[in-house]
């Protein structure tokens, strides 16, 4: 069985999240947002990019900050 986790007598089965809701994408996800922000904190032809910047920056962080503890 290449890739899967061999079942054991005695051991309970695990289940394999999937494949959109595992770290590497998702943490991707996260830190695409943070640039955004920080990009929309920099540019100077917008206010409105600017007031949500720092929602965006800190959304972007509060979800790598839970992505980092999912599994691979």
């Amino acid at each position: 069985m290449s890739g899967e986790q061999q079942m054991r007598p005695g051991q309970p089965a695990r289940k394999r999240w999937p494949r959109w809701a595992r770290r590497g994408l998702l943490e991707n996800v996260a830190i695409g947002l943070i640039a955004l922000g920080v990009l929309m904190l920099v540019q100077p032809v917008s206010i409105t990019l600017y007031s949500y910047s720092f929602v965006t920056v800190l959304a972007g962080t509060l979800m790598f900050t839970i992505v980092s503890k999912f599994p691979e």
